[in-house]
């Protein structure tokens, strides 16, 4: 075993995977791909919010001839995009439900004069009364189609909160609201497609789930699934924005390239790709929590509502972990949560990085300093003497298993931020001054992996093949969209066989040679998948073991030497793993209670701010984010995860601010969607604990969405305690401060 333990890898910072390609220039995008006579393709939108389409029109002036047009009577299968219900046409037919609603695709070799007869196109609708909030929403439902408001609800109850508020010494209430955020990818969507009734459909994308996309074209054109076939290009980024809505581009491109005959690419500019994607889903939740003298959570009662948009897209999942998220890490011995995604005439709203837990734990984190100086306690000690601890069941009845201990976290956290300290000191200068300091904290947990059976039901698997040269290539259908998946699968795959870094390949995500491993989405790719790495690589180590060609303690090259028998003799040497669940996981999918997740990370985030009470205008100063991820596959990946979470969230906090007027994003262009610049964001101080967790790889958890819940409350908890002002919205933008500010100011005058 001596000379595998000189190769660990798992905890150290390797080169990543696909670093060179990327910083030489070798590294291949889709708008980089370039096919023989190829068309670009361009999309015809509604131009209103709610209607009816009565006639399109295509203006003088446009050689029509020349271009391949296509409307909803093309479509050969389903008119629908397969997701979690194919309420969402891929074109719209007859009627239009948001302002930015596909209904028309034109393709021509010239990108010039495609967007000249894009622009010559005239969609001809009659307007039906819209609706554009969730209180339009909830009091107008007449006013959406079907005249049923809701894609989804849930509900979770523990104890007896009736009961319980009708006798508690404190009743605390309050409401709480978070804004639609852009994902803001460095690389926007982009789609090439060749299609042909015969050899099928092939589309390059860049994408996070190639598995969606596949079964999303396999009904759009009524194929099997051999022919259809998904490639993943190398992607700039996704944060949940490349989840659902690539099948939508990739059906356009593909319908396109059906009629033509030829390869068609689809590139969205800037402004196109932010007013027709996906967003984080607006919301509203409203608290009213029972305590006794003592400060101790007696009962929650929460109502969690978010905004779908036009379609159900994947709504009923993001409801539903902000659901789970909503009461926190806290134990609360009765609990009621409803829930809804409501619809509204936006265009669907969708995945972002946090998946719905960001907005509720926006809301309880506030809630809970608003309840904390109601009790007469500090934000502190009222979260130490409510704390979760092992043993203790949360909202939907889970006992936690593992050793968590959050007022360790809490002690960390405040520590290496000068809490105490700086709280003092900010309460003696404060006083009088243009330029006011706050400190603030959040303390909040994240579910890692699918929720309740969603893992069971994806029932993901990985493979890994060895080649003659003692290679071993890993085959999933995970992708590297910046975090860093190849680089720690690769580590993962080393470490279980005690061979070099470089010996192990990671397959290019296509569908035609690699297995489902489930999509890139919910802190699983690490956790989950990697897990199977870890399981399938042991496999195929112990298969060769079984075969008498290797003994342990092997060096590299006796595996190579092993493997190439094993090939000349018995032929491929492969090795499969498929997702088992944990053991003494339950979950009740009617009731919504049990096992939510196998796992959580814990965290503690501390935010330092200033704020200009001329201006009103915030900036972060400082920020400590500690958490508890299990063990750190990879030091800089991990700490970088953190850091461009953190950084996102400020911008959730603070300046992303979605104008909309009538449904449709008005400032879609990065001039005047404001987003966090390298000035605008801190030194973030990144601190981990690890707590092996037995079913992750080398007892890793997931991490990647853990940073967007905690940072927003941690920001404008500490903007209260500088100005003294409650704020329950965000962004908290310079005009919302001011508005806030505004009747403090006033008594401060009439004082």
């Amino acid at each position: 075993m001596g000379a595998q333990t000189e190769k660990r890898l798992v905890g150290r910072p390797v080169p990543r995977k696909e670093g060179r390609d990327k910083v030489t220039g070798q590294a291949r995008y889709v708008d980089d791909l370039v096919f023989p006579g190829m068309l670009h393709g361009a999309t015809v939108r509604s131009p209103a919010a709610r209607g009816r389409i009565h006639a399109i029109q295509f203006g003088e002036g446009i050689p029509w001839d020349e271009f391949t047009i296509v409307t909803a009577k093309d479509i050969p299968g389903e008119n629908g995009v397969a997701l979690l219900v194919p309420d969402q046409p891929c074109l719209a037919d007859s009627v239009v439900n948001h302002p930015e609603e596909p209904i028309v695709l034109l393709a021509h070799p010239d990108n010039y004069l495609l967007e000249e007869a894009r622009r010559a196109v005239r969609i001809e609708v009659e307007p039906l009364p819209a609706v554009f909030t969730i209180e339009d929403s909830e009091s107008k439902k007449e006013v959406i189609w079907g005249e049923d408001n809701v894609f989804k609800s849930y509900l979770v109850e523990k104890g007896n909160v009736d009961e319980v508020c009708a006798h508690a010494d404190f009743i605390v209430e309050g409401e709480y609201r978070t804004g639609a955020q852009e994902q803001l990818y460095i690389e926007n969507n982009g789609m090439i497609a060749v299609a042909d009734p015969l050899k099928g459909v092939t589309v390059w994308g860049s994408l996070q789930c190639p598995y969606y996309v596949h079964k999303a074209l396999m009904t759009l054109f009524g194929l099997p699934a051999e022919k259809i076939r998904v490639i993943q290009a190398e992607t700039g980024g996704g944060f949940g924005g490349k989840e659902e809505y690539p099948s939508i581009i990739a059906g356009h491109a593909a319908l396109l390239a059906w009629k033509s005959g030829k390869p068609v690419k689809i590139v969205y500019d800037r402004a196109e790709d932010m007013a027709a994607t996906t967003k984080r889903h607006p919301s509203r939740t409203r608290h009213r929590t029972a305590v006794s003298k003592d400060g101790r959570l007696l009962g929650m009662e929460i109502d969690f509502v978010i905004d779908g948009g036009a379609y159900t897209t994947l709504s009923p999942v993001v409801l539903s972990r902000g659901t789970i998220h909503a009461a926190g890490p806290y134990f609360c011995p009765n609990v009621r949560i409803r829930s809804r995604a409501v619809a509204t005439n936006a265009p669907p709203h969708g995945a972002f990085r946090g998946f719905g837990a960001p907005q509720s734990i926006f809301a309880l984190e506030r809630h809970m300093d608003r309840v904390a100086r109601a009790v007469g306690l500090s934000p502190e000690e009222f979260r130490r003497r409510n704390f979760i601890q092992p043993g203790q069941a949360t909202a939907t009845g889970q006992v936690i298993r593992e050793d968590v201990n959050m007022n360790h976290l809490l002690d960390r956290g405040l520590e290496l931020s000068g809490y105490h300290e700086k709280t003092e000191r900010f309460a003696r200068e404060n006083p009088g001054q243009q330029r006011k300091k706050g400190i603030g904290f959040a303390s909040f947990m994240h579910g890692a992996g699918f929720t309740g059976s969603g893992e069971e039901h994806l029932a993901s698997v990985v493979e890994v093949e060895a080649t003659p040269q003692g290679r071993v290539r890993v085959l999933a259908a995970s992708t590297e969209i910046g975090q860093g998946t190849n680089t720690v699968f690769s580590q993962i795959a080393a470490e279980a066989l005690g061979l070099e870094y470089d010996r192990i390949e990671i397959s290019k995500p296509d569908t035609a040679k690699v297995p489902n491993s489930g999509p890139t989405v919910a802190s699983r790719t690490c956790m989950v998948v990697g897990k199977l790495v870890e399981s399938a690589t042991l496999g195929l180590k112990q298969t060769l073991i079984g075969s008498g060609l290797l003994q342990e303690g092997f060096s590299s090259a006796e595996f190579e030497r092993a493997c190439k028998r094993y090939i000349e003799t018995q032929g491929p040497l492969r090795a499969r793993s498929q997702y088992q669940p944990p053991p003494g996981i339950h979950w009740d999918d009617v009731r919504y209670q049990g096992d939510a997740y196998g796992t959580y990370a814990w965290a503690v985030y501390v935010a330092e701010v200033t704020v200009d009470m001329v201006t009103f205008e915030t900036e972060v100063n400082d920020f400590v984010a500690v958490q508890e991820v299990g063990k750190v596959i990879h030091p800089v990946l991990a700490a970088g995860q953190i850091e461009g979470g953190v950084a996102q969230a400020i911008g959730y906090a603070l300046y992303e601010n979605v104008v909309w007027n009538e449904g449709r994003m008005l400032n879609s262009q990065m001039t005047n969607y404001l987003m966090p610049t390298a000035v605008d964001v801190p030194r973030i101080r990144v601190f981990f604990e690890e707590l092996h967790y037995p079913y992750g790889p080398a007892g890793a958890k997931g991490i990647g969405e853990l940073p967007m819940d905690g940072t927003a409350p941690a920001i404008v908890n500490a903007i209260e305690n500088a100005t003294g002002v409650s704020l329950h919205q965000i962004p908290v933008t310079p005009e919302s401060l001011m508005e806030a500010l505004a009747p403090l100011e006033q008594a401060g005058a009439r004082g």
